[in-house]
């Protein structure tokens, strides 16, 4: 509780700062969409442009749990002004990036010194805000966090499209500028703490690097490369391991730790990192699978993909006021097991795509599952973050952010290993069912050769074949990505069972008001 009521100036500063970090958060998918023509401008090649993406990830990942210390030494005015004006130049940098070396290490800085915003938000919210505030500011955030990757290919698309990629970082120069100073001229929620530099815990420092980039590395391209057939990935899992089990003995025996993870000894926020997580998968993974979808089945381009796409965030946006009322009467954990059911309902519907799904066949399942976000953000920040003390919220709201990016990395990385396993179980299956001498095949290669001939001559047959071969290679396709929608949906279904286990956050109404 601040020691002070927040005034009109407090209110302005921290919604620039929520504007920074949806800049933060969208950056991480907008260039998603827009791999290929980056790839093309810097002549690198399509294993070298993944690192485009996977560089910012890494360097956010690593950033975001540091926060918490910084924010104490430096102030949440100073970090946040120098995190949004370090992010704006980074973004220069990329623009003007010559080669994909370059292209990447400015990526890493972009993520690295723009991670800091995102969870210095939300303890801002929760540590300076009064209780009475914190559901219509989580709702704020709520739709920020989960927005922001919806719209980040939608964005992305467009822009190159009516534009150049340059444009994906030359946009973030004017908001960026205002927001560094303004978040420097309205922001004073604390003081910088300069004690705690001389205690800095540098090896801490260096072992959370080690282990959490080694990590996100593995993940990034264990799916491309085999897992642990491949040498390079073996060599960084076991230096993540090492680097994890020194990390962990050094925070909780070093009087200053970098990161407090003690905070996870609060059932409440432990509980609610573990639903962040999943949160993160199915965040990451929709916003993954759907462009996937649409693109290499239904050939859509960006333009059209961000159609389709937008049901989500508007259904978001419809559900913001009724989650955020709502959260005033009813307990929250009533409110997550909504949430819950609901976005598992639309991973089941999905599960039931076919090849001719569209706009109005997405539908529903995009709107269940953006009617559901705000259902399951509003309570799990509430729960998370709304047991521990003011003091302790910095350092965990830094955890609590990286819980949700790492669901998201684990999320995709094993959406990818079930997208290649069931694949190929679906191709095999689908070639046992079309045996030489199969009538139903026959029609179909007579059909195809006929329609064929006065276009390739003797080459109708092999024409036909290969139609054939395309014709079995979607459908498999098209299975795959239903089983993961469908493990998806059960992930999120089974996620209830772990609701009763939350205690009542502080301020929150019985279940029975």
């Amino acid at each position: 509780m601040p020691d002070r009521a927040p005034t009109m100036r407090d209110w302005i500063g921290f919604m620039v700062m929520v504007v920074g970090m949806f800049m933060a958060i969208l950056d991480i998918q907008i260039v998603s969409s827009s791999l290929s023509e980056i790839q093309a401008g810097l002549a690198a090649s399509s294993d070298e442009a993944t690192w485009i993406q996977t560089s910012y990830l890494i360097a956010e990942v690593i950033s975001i749990p540091l926060s918490g210390l910084l924010a104490r030494l430096l102030s949440t005015r100073v970090l946040f002004s120098l995190s949004a004006a370090g992010f704006t130049l980074a973004s220069a940098l990329c623009a003007m990036a010559w080669d994909i070396n370059s292209m990447i290490v400015f990526r890493a800085l972009q993520g690295f010194i723009g991670g800091a915003m995102i969870p210095t938000v939300f303890a801002t919210a929760y540590s300076f805000f009064p209780p009475s505030k914190r559901n219509m500011l989580s709702v704020l955030m709520g739709l920020i966090a989960t927005m922001a990757p919806t719209l980040g290919p939608t964005i992305g698309g467009y822009i190159t499209e009516i534009s150049s990629w340059h444009w994906l970082f030359l946009a973030n120069l004017a908001p960026g500028i205002l927001v560094a100073g303004a978040v420097w001229l309205l922001v004073d929620v604390d003081r910088p703490d300069w004690s705690l530099l001389p205690g800095l815990d540098y090896l801490g420092l260096l072992f959370m690097a080690v282990f959490l980039g080694s990590l996100e590395f593995v993940l990034e391209e264990g799916p491309r490369d085999d897992w642990f057939e491949d040498h390079l990935i073996q060599i960084f899992a076991v230096v993540s391991a090492i680097g994890g089990l020194l990390f962990v003995w050094r925070v909780l025996t070093y009087r200053q730790p970098i990161v407090d993870i003690r905070a996870f000894a609060n059932r409440n926020f432990l509980i609610g990192c573990s639903f962040s997580f999943v949160i993160g998968i199915g965040l990451y993974g929709s916003t993954y699978l759907l462009p996937l979808y649409l693109s290499h089945i239904r050939n859509y381009s960006a333009l059209d993909i961000g159609v389709v796409m937008i049901v989500t965030g508007a259904f978001q946006f419809m559900s913001a006021p009724v989650a955020g009322r709502l959260a005033n009467h009813l307990d929250p954990r009533a409110m997550l097991a909504f949430g819950l059911g609901l976005f598992g309902l639309g991973a089941y519907l999905q599960s039931l795509l076919t090849a001719e799904w569209g706009f109005w066949e997405f539908f529903l399942p995009q709107a269940c599952r953006g009617f559901a976000l705000m259902f399951l953000f509003i309570p799990i920040n509430a729960a998370a973050l709304g047991t521990l003390p003011a003091e302790r919220v910095k350092n965990a709201s830094g955890l609590y952010n990286l819980m949700r990016n790492l669901g998201g990395a684990v999320g995709l990385a094993a959406i990818n290993s079930v997208l290649n396993d069931r694949f190929a179980l679906h191709w095999k299956r689908l070639v046992e069912s079309l045996p030489a001498g199969n009538p139903n095949v026959e029609a179909f290669l007579d059909q195809a050769q006929h329609g064929m001939q006065g276009a390739m001559g003797g080459q109708s047959a092999a024409g036909a074949v290969r139609m054939l071969g395309d014709l079995v290679h979607r459908e498999a396709q098209v299975m795959t990505m239903a089983d993961v929608q469908f493990l998806m949906g059960l992930l999120f279904v089974s996620g209830i069972f772990l609701v009763p286990l939350l205690r009542r956050p502080r301020g929150a109404v019985a279940a029975d008001h």
